[in-house]
């Protein structure tokens, strides 16, 4: 039986296969599958807890999925702009510039469509 591909796999199977395999099957198939919460309150608590934490290597992944799961460009600017009064404002900076190159790069992908 072959394992099915995910980016927890890709990304660090090779590494860290059992990390690789929790990631997949408790954190994203078991807890962002929980009913209590809709993906997009999940995606605005995670985007928010990673700018406040300052983890801006998990930060283009998480906003990208914020924004499939129906948070705005000018949401995500304004829950960055909220939390620099409660975080930090070179923490607010740096998800700025996450956002940027997030943007940056789907304005490239849209043009070569």
């Amino acid at each position: 039986m072959q394992i099915p591909s995910t980016i927890a796999r890709e990304l660090m199977g090779d590494i860290a296969p059992k990390f690789a395999e929790l990631t997949d099957q408790i954190l994203f198939d078991d807890i962002w599958q929980r009913p209590g919460l809709p993906p997009r309150e999940r995606s605005l608590i995670t985007v928010a807890t990673l700018i406040a934490l300052n983890r801006s290597e998990q930060l283009p992944f998480h906003m990208q999925r914020a924004l499939d799961n129906g948070i705005t460009h000018a949401e995500l600017v304004e829950i960055i702009t909220h939390l620099a009064f409660y975080a930090g404002w070179p923490t607010a900076a740096s998800a700025i510039s996450v956002l940027r190159q997030l943007a940056a790069s789907q304005t490239i992908s849209k043009s070569k469509e």
